[in-house]
Protein backbone atom coordinates (compact mmCIF):
# COMPACT_ATOMS: atom_id res chain seq x y z
CA UNK A 1 0.00 0.00 0.00
CA UNK A 2 1.09 2.99 -1.03
CA UNK A 3 0.69 5.55 2.12
CA UNK A 4 1.76 8.66 0.38
CA UNK A 5 -1.83 8.98 -1.18
CA UNK A 6 -3.88 11.47 1.18
CA UNK A 7 -5.99 12.38 -1.71
CA UNK A 8 -6.84 9.22 -2.57
CA UNK A 9 -7.36 8.44 1.19
CA UNK A 10 -9.46 11.55 1.44
CA UNK A 11 -11.71 10.77 -1.76
CA UNK A 12 -12.90 7.54 -0.08
CA UNK A 13 -13.09 8.81 3.11
CA UNK A 14 -15.65 11.36 1.91
CA UNK A 15 -17.65 9.31 0.11
CA UNK A 16 -18.33 6.77 2.30
CA UNK A 17 -18.79 9.97 5.23
CA UNK A 18 -21.41 11.60 2.99
CA UNK A 19 -23.50 8.99 2.01
CA UNK A 20 -23.99 8.34 5.60
CA UNK A 21 -24.19 12.42 6.35
CA UNK A 22 -26.72 12.15 3.31
CA UNK A 23 -29.47 9.48 4.90
CA UNK A 24 -29.36 11.66 7.95
CA UNK A 25 -32.12 13.67 6.37
CA UNK A 26 -33.20 11.91 3.02
CA UNK A 27 -35.38 9.79 4.76
CA UNK A 28 -37.16 12.80 6.72
CA UNK A 29 -39.56 14.49 3.72
CA UNK A 30 -40.49 10.87 2.99
CA UNK A 31 -42.01 10.54 6.37
CA UNK A 32 -45.62 10.92 5.28
CA UNK A 33 -45.29 8.63 2.40
CA UNK A 34 -43.84 5.73 4.61
CA UNK A 35 -46.71 6.13 6.89
CA UNK A 36 -49.33 5.64 4.14
CA UNK A 37 -47.80 2.67 2.84
CA UNK A 38 -46.84 0.82 5.25
CA UNK A 39 -50.39 1.81 7.44
CA UNK A 40 -48.97 3.29 10.33
CA UNK A 41 -48.93 5.90 12.76
CA UNK A 42 -47.99 9.19 13.14
CA UNK A 43 -46.24 8.16 16.59
CA UNK A 44 -45.02 5.12 14.99
CA UNK A 45 -43.43 6.78 12.19
CA UNK A 46 -41.48 8.88 13.59
CA UNK A 47 -39.48 5.80 15.63
CA UNK A 48 -37.93 5.71 12.28
CA UNK A 49 -35.45 8.81 13.32
CA UNK A 50 -35.50 8.45 16.94
CA UNK A 51 -34.11 4.57 16.33
CA UNK A 52 -31.43 5.99 14.59
CA UNK A 53 -30.49 8.74 16.98
CA UNK A 54 -30.08 6.64 19.93
CA UNK A 55 -28.19 3.95 17.98
CA UNK A 56 -25.77 6.65 16.65
CA UNK A 57 -25.26 7.97 20.34
CA UNK A 58 -24.73 4.53 21.50
CA UNK A 59 -22.00 3.09 18.73
CA UNK A 60 -20.37 5.75 17.95
CA UNK A 61 -17.82 6.46 21.34
CA UNK A 62 -17.78 2.61 21.49
CA UNK A 63 -16.94 1.96 18.04
CA UNK A 64 -14.56 5.02 18.41
CA UNK A 65 -12.56 3.34 21.10
CA UNK A 66 -12.90 -0.33 19.09
CA UNK A 67 -11.01 1.50 16.29
CA UNK A 68 -8.02 2.44 18.14
CA UNK A 69 -7.73 -0.85 19.48
CA UNK A 70 -7.81 -3.05 16.61
CA UNK A 71 -7.44 -0.81 13.70
CA UNK A 72 -9.12 2.05 12.33
CA UNK A 73 -9.46 0.79 8.70
CA UNK A 74 -11.16 -2.71 9.52
CA UNK A 75 -13.25 -0.96 11.85
CA UNK A 76 -14.17 1.44 9.31
CA UNK A 77 -14.95 -1.16 6.80
CA UNK A 78 -17.13 -2.79 9.23
CA UNK A 79 -19.11 0.35 9.91
CA UNK A 80 -19.24 0.47 6.12
CA UNK A 81 -20.70 -2.96 5.98
CA UNK A 82 -23.19 -1.92 8.91
CA UNK A 83 -24.45 0.81 6.89
CA UNK A 84 -24.62 -1.56 3.65
CA UNK A 85 -26.57 -3.96 5.83
CA UNK A 86 -28.71 -1.50 7.10
CA UNK A 87 -29.78 0.26 3.92
CA UNK A 88 -30.14 -3.41 2.08
CA UNK A 89 -32.56 -4.19 5.11
CA UNK A 90 -34.78 -1.10 4.85
CA UNK A 91 -35.14 -1.13 0.71
CA UNK A 92 -36.58 -4.59 1.50
CA UNK A 93 -38.77 -3.93 4.52
CA UNK A 94 -42.33 -4.95 4.87
CA UNK A 95 -43.48 -3.69 7.36
CA UNK A 96 -42.11 -0.51 9.89
CA UNK A 97 -40.64 -2.78 12.63
CA UNK A 98 -37.88 -4.00 10.05
CA UNK A 99 -37.54 -0.71 9.02
CA UNK A 100 -37.10 0.88 12.42
CA UNK A 101 -34.54 -2.32 13.28
CA UNK A 102 -32.94 -1.36 9.40
CA UNK A 103 -32.74 2.21 11.08
CA UNK A 104 -30.90 0.50 14.33
CA UNK A 105 -28.49 -0.87 12.23
CA UNK A 106 -27.31 2.00 9.64
CA UNK A 107 -26.89 3.84 13.20
CA UNK A 108 -23.85 1.97 13.87
CA UNK A 109 -22.25 3.76 11.14
CA UNK A 110 -22.13 6.49 13.05
CA UNK A 111 -18.33 5.66 13.90
CA UNK A 112 -17.33 6.53 10.23
CA UNK A 113 -17.05 10.20 11.11
CA UNK A 114 -14.68 9.51 14.33
CA UNK A 115 -12.61 6.23 12.35
CA UNK A 116 -12.33 8.89 8.82
CA UNK A 117 -11.08 11.54 11.12
CA UNK A 118 -8.85 9.79 12.52
CA UNK A 119 -7.38 7.93 9.54
CA UNK A 120 -6.64 12.02 7.85
CA UNK A 121 -4.51 12.23 11.09
CA UNK A 122 -2.49 9.17 10.61
CA UNK A 123 -2.42 9.42 6.99
CA UNK A 124 -1.89 12.97 6.28
CA UNK A 125 1.27 15.41 6.19
CA UNK A 126 1.23 17.45 9.02
CA UNK A 127 0.37 20.50 7.37
CA UNK A 128 -2.92 19.41 5.84
CA UNK A 129 -4.32 17.59 8.42
CA UNK A 130 -6.36 20.44 9.29
CA UNK A 131 -7.08 21.36 5.76
CA UNK A 132 -8.27 17.88 5.45
CA UNK A 133 -10.36 17.66 8.62
CA UNK A 134 -12.10 21.00 7.73
CA UNK A 135 -12.85 19.80 4.43
CA UNK A 136 -14.30 16.44 5.58
CA UNK A 137 -16.28 18.58 8.23
CA UNK A 138 -17.45 20.34 5.15
CA UNK A 139 -18.26 17.25 3.39
CA UNK A 140 -20.63 16.43 5.67
CA UNK A 141 -22.33 19.39 6.46
CA UNK A 142 -23.25 19.66 2.99
CA UNK A 143 -24.19 15.78 2.81
CA UNK A 144 -26.75 16.55 5.55
CA UNK A 145 -28.24 19.26 3.86
CA UNK A 146 -28.88 17.98 0.69
CA UNK A 147 -30.64 15.15 1.77
CA UNK A 148 -33.60 17.65 1.56
CA UNK A 149 -33.00 18.76 -1.59
CA UNK A 150 -32.38 15.40 -3.27
CA UNK A 151 -35.27 13.65 -1.36
CA UNK A 152 -38.22 15.03 -3.67
CA UNK A 153 -37.19 14.51 -6.97
CA UNK A 154 -36.11 10.99 -5.93
CA UNK A 155 -39.52 9.67 -4.60
CA UNK A 156 -40.75 11.59 -7.20
CA UNK A 157 -39.39 9.87 -10.31
CA UNK A 158 -39.14 6.47 -8.22
CA UNK A 159 -40.60 5.41 -4.69
CA UNK A 160 -39.46 5.65 -1.54
CA UNK A 161 -37.19 2.98 -0.92
CA UNK A 162 -34.81 4.25 -3.86
CA UNK A 163 -33.84 6.45 -0.77
CA UNK A 164 -32.29 3.39 0.09
CA UNK A 165 -31.42 1.72 -3.00
CA UNK A 166 -28.84 4.16 -4.43
CA UNK A 167 -27.03 4.55 -0.95
CA UNK A 168 -26.39 0.42 -1.33
CA UNK A 169 -24.96 1.05 -4.23
CA UNK A 170 -22.51 3.75 -3.46
CA UNK A 171 -21.60 2.03 0.19
CA UNK A 172 -21.01 -1.20 -2.04
CA UNK A 173 -18.55 0.25 -4.54
CA UNK A 174 -17.00 1.85 -1.20
CA UNK A 175 -16.47 -1.19 0.57
CA UNK A 176 -14.20 -2.45 -1.97
CA UNK A 177 -12.40 0.84 -2.28
CA UNK A 178 -11.90 1.30 1.40
CA UNK A 179 -10.67 -2.22 1.51
CA UNK A 180 -7.95 -1.95 -1.25
CA UNK A 181 -6.70 2.27 -0.91
CA UNK A 182 -7.33 3.29 2.48
CA UNK A 183 -4.43 2.21 4.87
CA UNK A 184 -4.26 0.46 7.83
CA UNK A 185 -3.22 2.48 11.04
CA UNK A 186 0.08 2.16 11.95
CA UNK A 187 -0.74 2.80 15.68
CA UNK A 188 -2.70 0.92 18.09
CA UNK A 189 -3.95 1.61 21.26
CA UNK A 190 -3.18 -0.76 24.45
CA UNK A 191 -6.17 -1.50 26.94
CA UNK A 192 -9.36 -2.36 26.31
CA UNK A 193 -13.30 -0.84 26.23
CA UNK A 194 -14.84 -1.50 29.58
CA UNK A 195 -17.90 -3.08 28.52
CA UNK A 196 -19.39 -2.40 32.07
CA UNK A 197 -19.23 0.87 31.58
CA UNK A 198 -19.67 1.14 28.20
CA UNK A 199 -23.68 -0.43 28.77
CA UNK A 200 -23.90 2.00 31.58
CA UNK A 201 -22.89 4.76 28.82
CA UNK A 202 -25.43 3.39 26.90
CA UNK A 203 -28.74 3.17 29.19
CA UNK A 204 -28.26 6.20 30.60
CA UNK A 205 -28.08 8.06 26.91
CA UNK A 206 -31.06 5.90 26.04
CA UNK A 207 -32.96 7.05 29.11
CA UNK A 208 -32.44 10.53 28.82
CA UNK A 209 -32.73 10.93 25.02
CA UNK A 210 -35.75 8.82 24.40
CA UNK A 211 -38.36 10.97 26.93
CA UNK A 212 -36.84 14.06 26.00
CA UNK A 213 -37.57 13.30 21.96
CA UNK A 214 -40.82 11.24 22.73
CA UNK A 215 -42.31 14.45 25.41
CA UNK A 216 -44.11 16.14 22.40
CA UNK A 217 -46.21 12.89 21.81
CA UNK A 218 -46.18 11.35 25.64
CA UNK A 219 -46.66 14.52 27.67
CA UNK A 220 -43.82 15.90 29.94
CA UNK A 221 -45.24 15.20 32.88
CA UNK A 222 -46.43 11.62 31.80
CA UNK A 223 -45.57 8.40 33.68
CA UNK A 224 -43.16 7.08 31.39
CA UNK A 225 -41.44 10.50 30.51
CA UNK A 226 -40.73 11.13 34.30
CA UNK A 227 -39.90 7.22 34.98
CA UNK A 228 -37.28 7.01 32.31
CA UNK A 229 -35.83 10.34 33.24
CA UNK A 230 -35.21 8.90 36.79
CA UNK A 231 -33.95 6.04 35.32
CA UNK A 232 -31.65 8.03 33.30
CA UNK A 233 -30.18 10.11 36.71
CA UNK A 234 -29.91 6.20 38.26
CA UNK A 235 -27.65 4.78 35.54
CA UNK A 236 -25.64 8.10 35.14
CA UNK A 237 -24.69 8.00 38.70
CA UNK A 238 -23.70 4.48 38.62
CA UNK A 239 -21.57 5.24 34.87
CA UNK A 240 -19.91 8.17 36.98
CA UNK A 241 -19.13 5.87 40.00
CA UNK A 242 -17.92 3.42 37.82
CA UNK A 243 -15.57 5.25 35.11
CA UNK A 244 -14.03 7.35 38.21
CA UNK A 245 -12.83 3.54 39.47
CA UNK A 246 -12.37 2.23 36.11
CA UNK A 247 -8.27 1.47 34.69
CA UNK A 248 -9.54 1.96 31.10
CA UNK A 249 -12.35 4.79 31.38
CA UNK A 250 -13.87 5.51 27.95
CA UNK A 251 -14.14 9.36 30.19
CA UNK A 252 -12.02 11.04 32.43
CA UNK A 253 -14.21 12.61 34.38
CA UNK A 254 -11.99 15.19 36.01
CA UNK A 255 -11.71 16.17 31.98
CA UNK A 256 -15.13 16.92 32.13
CA UNK A 257 -14.52 19.70 35.18
CA UNK A 258 -12.38 21.86 33.13
CA UNK A 259 -13.29 25.30 32.86
CA UNK A 260 -12.49 25.26 29.10
CA UNK A 261 -15.02 22.12 28.74
CA UNK A 262 -17.49 22.72 30.93
CA UNK A 263 -18.37 25.89 29.09
CA UNK A 264 -17.84 25.11 25.81
CA UNK A 265 -20.17 22.09 26.81
CA UNK A 266 -22.90 24.27 27.79
CA UNK A 267 -22.67 26.66 24.69
CA UNK A 268 -23.23 23.31 23.50
CA UNK A 269 -26.17 22.37 24.89
CA UNK A 270 -27.82 25.99 24.39
CA UNK A 271 -26.37 26.20 20.49
CA UNK A 272 -27.87 22.42 19.57
CA UNK A 273 -31.28 23.48 21.26
CA UNK A 274 -31.65 26.39 18.57
CA UNK A 275 -29.72 24.48 15.70
CA UNK A 276 -31.63 21.25 15.33
CA UNK A 277 -35.26 23.51 15.97
CA UNK A 278 -33.95 25.78 12.65
CA UNK A 279 -33.19 22.36 11.19
CA UNK A 280 -36.64 20.61 11.60
CA UNK A 281 -39.07 23.18 11.71
CA UNK A 282 -38.22 25.63 8.58
CA UNK A 283 -39.16 22.66 6.07
CA UNK A 284 -42.50 22.63 7.62
CA UNK A 285 -43.15 26.60 7.97
CA UNK A 286 -42.27 27.13 4.00
CA UNK A 287 -44.45 24.31 2.54
CA UNK A 288 -47.77 25.60 5.24
CA UNK A 289 -50.12 26.32 2.10
CA UNK A 290 -50.86 30.41 2.02
CA UNK A 291 -53.98 29.34 3.28
CA UNK A 292 -53.38 29.15 6.70
CA UNK A 293 -51.80 32.91 6.73
CA UNK A 294 -48.62 32.76 6.13
CA UNK A 295 -46.02 30.02 4.40
CA UNK A 296 -45.44 29.79 0.72
CA UNK A 297 -47.21 26.37 -0.21
CA UNK A 298 -43.97 24.98 -1.32
CA UNK A 299 -43.24 21.25 -2.59
CA UNK A 300 -40.88 19.43 -0.82
CA UNK A 301 -38.25 19.69 -3.28
CA UNK A 302 -39.29 23.47 -3.32
CA UNK A 303 -38.50 23.78 0.96
CA UNK A 304 -35.37 22.00 0.02
CA UNK A 305 -34.02 24.58 -2.31
CA UNK A 306 -35.19 27.12 0.83
CA UNK A 307 -32.04 25.46 2.46
CA UNK A 308 -29.50 25.41 -0.21
CA UNK A 309 -28.31 29.00 1.01
CA UNK A 310 -27.55 27.09 4.76
CA UNK A 311 -26.19 24.34 3.19
CA UNK A 312 -23.69 26.46 0.99
CA UNK A 313 -22.99 28.74 4.09
CA UNK A 314 -22.06 25.74 6.02
CA UNK A 315 -19.76 24.40 3.53
CA UNK A 316 -17.87 27.57 3.16
CA UNK A 317 -18.04 28.75 6.75
CA UNK A 318 -16.55 24.94 7.61
CA UNK A 319 -13.27 24.80 5.28
CA UNK A 320 -12.16 28.70 6.03
CA UNK A 321 -12.76 28.30 9.56
CA UNK A 322 -9.72 25.89 10.41
CA UNK A 323 -7.70 27.97 7.16
CA UNK A 324 -8.46 30.98 9.87
CA UNK A 325 -7.95 30.04 13.26
CA UNK A 326 -3.93 31.43 13.71
CA UNK A 327 -6.22 34.63 13.24
CA UNK A 328 -10.14 34.08 14.49
CA UNK A 329 -10.11 32.35 17.32
CA UNK A 330 -11.71 29.53 18.60
CA UNK A 331 -13.73 30.88 21.18
CA UNK A 332 -14.24 33.94 18.85
CA UNK A 333 -15.64 31.99 16.02
CA UNK A 334 -17.54 29.56 18.62
CA UNK A 335 -19.06 33.69 19.53
CA UNK A 336 -19.16 34.51 16.46
CA UNK A 337 -21.27 31.09 14.70
CA UNK A 338 -24.12 31.86 18.42
CA UNK A 339 -24.49 34.87 17.54
CA UNK A 340 -24.79 34.65 13.46
CA UNK A 341 -27.29 31.95 14.81
CA UNK A 342 -29.41 34.60 17.15
CA UNK A 343 -29.81 37.02 14.62
CA UNK A 344 -30.92 34.90 11.90
CA UNK A 345 -33.45 33.20 14.46
CA UNK A 346 -34.64 36.89 15.17
CA UNK A 347 -34.93 37.39 11.53
CA UNK A 348 -37.07 34.38 11.25
CA UNK A 349 -39.37 35.37 13.73
CA UNK A 350 -39.74 38.74 12.55
CA UNK A 351 -39.48 38.72 8.96
CA UNK A 352 -41.09 36.01 7.46
CA UNK A 353 -43.19 36.95 4.40
CA UNK A 354 -41.47 36.12 1.68
CA UNK A 355 -39.44 33.33 0.50
CA UNK A 356 -36.29 36.06 0.17
CA UNK A 357 -36.76 36.82 3.94
CA UNK A 358 -36.05 32.73 4.90
CA UNK A 359 -33.26 32.80 2.07
CA UNK A 360 -31.08 34.93 3.89
CA UNK A 361 -32.22 34.27 7.30
CA UNK A 362 -31.08 30.27 6.31
CA UNK A 363 -27.54 31.43 4.77
CA UNK A 364 -26.90 33.66 8.03
CA UNK A 365 -27.62 30.79 9.81
CA UNK A 366 -25.36 27.97 7.64
CA UNK A 367 -22.78 30.23 8.22
CA UNK A 368 -23.55 30.15 12.10
CA UNK A 369 -23.23 26.76 11.97
CA UNK A 370 -20.55 26.33 10.05
CA UNK A 371 -18.15 28.46 12.42
CA UNK A 372 -19.95 26.71 15.83
CA UNK A 373 -19.33 23.35 14.67
CA UNK A 374 -15.68 23.47 14.02
CA UNK A 375 -15.04 26.13 17.11
CA UNK A 376 -16.41 24.02 19.68
CA UNK A 377 -14.50 21.28 18.34
CA UNK A 378 -11.10 22.79 18.92
CA UNK A 379 -12.23 24.32 22.07
CA UNK A 380 -12.23 20.61 23.63
CA UNK A 381 -9.05 19.64 22.23
CA UNK A 382 -7.10 22.43 22.69
CA UNK A 383 -8.16 22.28 26.61
CA UNK A 384 -7.88 18.63 27.21
CA UNK A 385 -4.98 16.15 27.10
CA UNK A 386 -3.98 14.42 24.54
CA UNK A 387 -5.24 11.02 25.52
CA UNK A 388 -9.14 12.23 25.92
CA UNK A 389 -9.88 14.40 23.04
CA UNK A 390 -11.79 11.68 22.00
CA UNK A 391 -13.70 10.65 24.73
CA UNK A 392 -14.47 14.50 25.74
CA UNK A 393 -15.67 15.62 22.57
CA UNK A 394 -17.83 12.83 22.20
CA UNK A 395 -19.50 14.03 25.67
CA UNK A 396 -19.88 17.67 23.85
CA UNK A 397 -21.62 15.91 20.71
CA UNK A 398 -23.91 14.26 22.97
CA UNK A 399 -24.25 17.11 24.84
CA UNK A 400 -25.06 19.37 22.14
CA UNK A 401 -27.64 16.43 20.96
CA UNK A 402 -29.77 16.52 24.33
CA UNK A 403 -29.53 19.99 23.62
CA UNK A 404 -31.32 20.15 20.14
CA UNK A 405 -33.70 17.06 21.42
CA UNK A 406 -34.74 20.18 24.27
CA UNK A 407 -35.51 22.98 21.86
CA UNK A 408 -37.20 20.54 18.51
CA UNK A 409 -39.66 19.63 21.92
CA UNK A 410 -40.39 23.10 23.14
CA UNK A 411 -40.99 24.24 19.65
CA UNK A 412 -43.19 21.49 18.93
CA UNK A 413 -45.05 22.40 22.08
CA UNK A 414 -45.16 26.22 21.03
CA UNK A 415 -46.20 25.05 17.56
CA UNK A 416 -48.47 22.64 18.13
CA UNK A 417 -49.56 24.56 21.29
CA UNK A 418 -51.74 27.51 18.54
CA UNK A 419 -53.47 25.54 16.58
CA UNK A 420 -56.33 27.85 13.83
CA UNK A 421 -59.92 26.62 13.61
CA UNK A 422 -58.87 24.11 10.82
CA UNK A 423 -56.01 22.62 12.60
CA UNK A 424 -53.30 24.09 11.37
CA UNK A 425 -50.58 25.43 13.95
CA UNK A 426 -50.72 29.11 13.85
CA UNK A 427 -48.75 31.49 12.64
CA UNK A 428 -47.33 32.93 16.36
CA UNK A 429 -46.68 29.16 17.42
CA UNK A 430 -43.45 29.24 15.07
CA UNK A 431 -43.16 33.42 15.72
CA UNK A 432 -42.43 32.95 19.30
CA UNK A 433 -40.79 29.27 18.71
CA UNK A 434 -38.25 31.07 16.35
CA UNK A 435 -37.81 33.57 19.23
CA UNK A 436 -37.14 31.43 21.48
CA UNK A 437 -34.56 29.86 19.39
CA UNK A 438 -33.13 33.57 18.91
CA UNK A 439 -32.64 33.13 22.89
CA UNK A 440 -31.01 30.15 23.19
CA UNK A 441 -28.14 30.84 20.72
CA UNK A 442 -27.58 34.15 22.39
CA UNK A 443 -26.99 32.39 26.01
CA UNK A 444 -24.87 29.98 23.89
CA UNK A 445 -23.02 33.14 22.68
CA UNK A 446 -22.89 34.65 26.66
CA UNK A 447 -21.71 30.83 27.62
CA UNK A 448 -18.51 31.01 24.84
CA UNK A 449 -17.47 34.35 25.99
CA UNK A 450 -17.01 32.48 29.60
CA UNK A 451 -14.78 30.15 27.97
CA UNK A 452 -10.99 30.74 29.39
CA UNK A 453 -8.02 31.50 27.12
CA UNK A 454 -6.20 28.59 25.61
CA UNK A 455 -3.14 29.32 27.48
CA UNK A 456 -5.07 29.56 30.29
CA UNK A 457 -7.09 26.37 30.05
CA UNK A 458 -3.87 24.88 29.27
CA UNK A 459 -2.35 25.09 32.36
CA UNK A 460 -5.36 24.07 34.42
CA UNK A 461 -5.80 20.42 32.10
CA UNK A 462 -4.81 17.65 34.38
CA UNK A 463 -2.87 15.15 33.78
CA UNK A 464 -3.56 12.39 30.96
CA UNK A 465 -4.44 8.90 32.33
CA UNK A 466 -1.55 6.64 32.33
CA UNK A 467 -1.45 4.57 29.43
CA UNK A 468 0.70 4.09 26.62
CA UNK A 469 1.78 6.73 24.03
CA UNK A 470 0.16 3.86 21.35
CA UNK A 471 -3.14 4.91 23.54
CA UNK A 472 -3.28 8.71 23.19
CA UNK A 473 -6.01 9.87 20.74
CA UNK A 474 -5.19 12.31 18.36
CA UNK A 475 -6.29 15.83 18.82
CA UNK A 476 -8.33 15.63 15.31
CA UNK A 477 -10.26 12.81 16.56
CA UNK A 478 -12.00 15.21 18.05
CA UNK A 479 -13.88 16.53 15.12
CA UNK A 480 -14.44 13.03 14.13
CA UNK A 481 -16.86 12.77 17.40
CA UNK A 482 -18.48 16.13 16.89
CA UNK A 483 -19.18 15.09 13.77
CA UNK A 484 -21.04 11.55 14.15
CA UNK A 485 -23.47 12.81 16.84
CA UNK A 486 -24.39 15.78 14.55
CA UNK A 487 -25.83 13.00 12.44
CA UNK A 488 -27.63 11.44 15.36
CA UNK A 489 -28.40 15.02 16.34
CA UNK A 490 -30.34 15.90 13.19
CA UNK A 491 -32.44 12.78 13.03
CA UNK A 492 -34.17 14.01 16.47
CA UNK A 493 -35.08 17.22 15.40
CA UNK A 494 -36.27 15.94 12.09
CA UNK A 495 -38.70 13.67 13.68
CA UNK A 496 -39.96 16.51 14.91
CA UNK A 497 -40.71 18.13 10.84
CA UNK A 498 -43.17 15.09 10.22
CA UNK A 499 -45.14 15.84 13.31
CA UNK A 500 -45.96 19.74 12.44
CA UNK A 501 -46.26 19.28 8.52
CA UNK A 502 -48.74 16.01 9.16
CA UNK A 503 -51.12 18.36 11.50
CA UNK A 504 -50.90 21.12 9.11
CA UNK A 505 -52.10 19.15 6.57
CA UNK A 506 -53.99 16.77 8.07
CA UNK A 507 -55.11 19.58 10.18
Amino acid sequence: MNRQSPRLTFGVLAVGAGVYALLQSLITPALPIVQEEMHTTQSTVTWIMTAYLLSASVFTPILGRVGDLVGKKRTLVAALVALLLGCLVAALAPNITVLIVARVIQGIAGALFPLSFGIIRDEFPPGRVSGGISNMSAVIAVGSGLGMVLAGPIVGALDYRWLFWLPVIVVAGTIVLAHRYVPESPHRSEGSVDWFSSVLLSGWLVALLLPVSQASQWGWGSAKVLGLLAVAVVLFAAWAFNESRSRNPLIDLRVMRLPAVWTTNTAALLFGGGMYAVWAFLPGFVQMPTSAGYGFGASVTGAGLLMLPMVAAMFVAGVLGGRLAGRFPAKAQLVTGAVLGAVACALLAARHGNPADVAIAAGVFGLGIGLAFASMSNLIVQAVPAAQTGAATGMNANIRTIGGSMGAALMTGLVTGHLQADGRPAESGYTHGFALLAAFCLAAALAALLVPARRAAAANAPAPVEAPAAQRLEPELAGAQLAGAQLADVELADAQLSVVKREAVGG
